[in-house]
């Protein structure tokens, strides 16, 4: 089959990746592609080169980046106005990060806030036109569309138009109310309360988790020489107020790094502000993690007693120790105590890293077994495999 995966970026991540390679803008689409994917950023080409390993023909489209949208126009002989330079993209800084992220694809609560200051996560006329462009060049047989709200079910039904393809839909939280889902074949989740929802709602649904893909392992740089004894990566915010009032706890008492974003949705008084250490992004943010002693993981509030967050694979698969939030469904994904260590409370979760900082070879014996489960069971080929066979 030919594939095509859909897809969105942080505007603070776009303004990231053009930032560090000065000129990128004005090259052509697929050495865009190529140094988008060289971040490992999100599920960068993840999906599509395992459905690629397996015999398909399958690409990406990062629907919300303006520049490669152009440069794809450009080439294939297309009238198109042409972005700012990266650089002008900076003001969206200074909006505050928990609204930045309302045009990232699993924050939909956010979307009405993020209208009233133009970052409506719906795509323009023209963006739409090129995207469509895009389909009919590519002629899929399968579109994965991983932002349900760039991409909503209007314009979905429009890619439907184009060779009638199979369409998937892939969302972690519960999606906008009141769209009509008929128009996809297949709704995916982490979260079995959204496959709930879409069931609920007439649509044909199924539990697919997040993964990691093991061949980062071959591309990030040599080991970090500098080891750190606790840290978390990820974003704090009025979304995530459990996280932050266990890492706060953390703070008081050990030498916690934290990166990420959203610090400065925090009270001045808030211990995290020392713990700073900037915003990591792909290679970066696995290099974090590969140097932590322990790494701690909490899931946003609205994920309630489901566990399934990036983090409890991306921190596994770098072969680091991971302490997570205890979830009714931890289980199912890792074998607590032998493969990763779950807190119930706050003073759990002390005790665990006074336990585990105190006994290397416990801890390293337990990284490296969540490791090898990740590689068995939560690879990115498992997934594409998983998504198929819901299909066949």
């Amino acid at each position: 089959m030919r594939i095509l995966i859909l897809n969105a970026d942080y505007p603070r991540f776009l303004a990231w990746l053009y930032r560090r390679r000065p000129g990128l803008e004005n090259e052509r689409y697929a050495a865009q592609m190529a140094a988008r994917n060289a971040s490992l950023f999100g599920v960068a080409d993840f999906y599509s080169r395992n459905f690629a390993g397996l015999g398909h023909v399958a690409a990406d489209i990062h629907v919300n980046n303006p520049w490669m949208r152009a440069a794809w126009a450009r080439e294939h002989g297309l009238a198109v106005t042409e972005p700012p330079p990266p650089g002008a993209s900076a003001a969206l800084n200074a909006i505050p990060g928990w609204l930045q992220r309302a045009v990232a694809p699993f924050k939909p609560v956010l979307r009405p806030l993020a209208r009233k200051v133009g970052l409506s996560p719906r795509l323009d006329a023209e963006a739409e036109k090129i995207l469509l462009e895009q389909i009919e060049d590519f002629k899929p047989d399968l579109v994965l569309n991983q932002d349900l709200f760039h991409v909503d079910t209007r314009l979905a039904r429009r890619i439907k138009q184009i060779g009638r393809p199979i369409l998937v839909g892939q969302i972690g939280i519960a999606p906008s109310r009141g769209e009509d889902w008929s128009v996809y074949d297949l709704m995916i989740s982490q979260m079995a309360a959204v496959v709930d929802f879409f069931r609920a709602h007439g649509a044909r649904a199924e539990v697919v988790h997040l993964a990691f893909e093991p061949a980062i392992l071959d591309v990030l740089p040599p080991f970090p020489q500098q080891e750190f004894d606790v840290t978390f990566v990820g974003a704090v915010s009025a979304d995530h107020q459990l996280r932050v009032a266990q890492l706060e706890a953390v703070a008081r008492r050990y030498d916690l790094k934290l990166f990420g974003s959203g610090l400065h949705s925090l009270p001045a008084s808030s211990p995290l502000h020392r713990c700073y250490q900037g915003e990591v992004w792909g290679v970066e943010m696995y290099q974090a993690l590969r140097a932590s002693r322990v790494t701690l993981n909490s899931h946003i509030d609205m994920a309630g007693r489901e566990a399934g967050n990036a983090r409890l694979f991306e921190a596994t698969g770098v072969g680091a120790f991971l302490l997570t939030d205890f979830k009714d469904n931890l289980h199912k994904l890792f074998a607590p105590e032998r493969e990763i260590v779950a807190w119930r409370s706050v003073e759990d979760c002390l005790a665990l890293i006074d336990r585990y900082l105190a006994d290397d070879m416990a801890r390293r014996s337990i990284a490296k077994a969540g490791q090898a489960r990740t590689f068995a069971a939560h690879t990115f080929q498992r997934r594409v495999e998983e998504i198929l066979a819901h299909l066949a």
